[in-house]
């Protein structure tokens, strides 16, 4: 089976990669999708004033929230995947990178920009560096 990491942040390029992934998962049985939503890390301050649970139901609810659209993309396409997401520190870049490592991910379809203010500054710097930093091919949709 032939895992592929869709890195999905609810912006148009991304969702474009979330159907551009359908497609493939359509035609091909040996693959699994997986959606990752990666999080800006929580700031001090909360977790001052939220317990832990209080925090990851809020990271959670957050997680839901933005990946809907690329969720319901995949239902009425009848496509399996798994959903993931993850806060820390680092890039987004590098927690791409460190998910695809961990799970051993073959392959990424991604957008070539974001949400970010960043993003949008320099044309997919996200997926640039996702691009340096792993071992896997690495498709990007526009």
């Amino acid at each position: 089976m032939r895992k592929i990491l869709i890195p999905c942040d609810g912006s148009d390029n991304a969702l474009r990669a979330v159907r551009y992934a359908a497609s493939v998962a359509t035609r091909r049985s040996d693959v699994q999708l997986e959606l990752l939503y990666v999080q800006d890390a929580v700031p001090l301050k909360l977790h001052a004033s939220l317990s832990l649970q209080e925090i990851e139901r809020m990271q959670t609810d957050e997680s839901n929230r933005v990946l809907q659209p690329a969720r319901q993309i995949l239902d009425d396409e009848g496509v399996p995947y798994q959903l993931r997401w993850c806060a820390g520190p680092g890039s987004s870049a590098n927690q791409i990178a460190r998910h695809v490592q961990e799970t051993q991910c073959d392959a990424i379809i991604m957008g070539t920009r974001g949400l970010s203010p960043v993003a949008n500054v320099m044309v997919g710097s996200v997926a640039a560096k996702v691009i340096h930093l792993v071992t896997v091919p690495v498709t990007l949709i526009k």
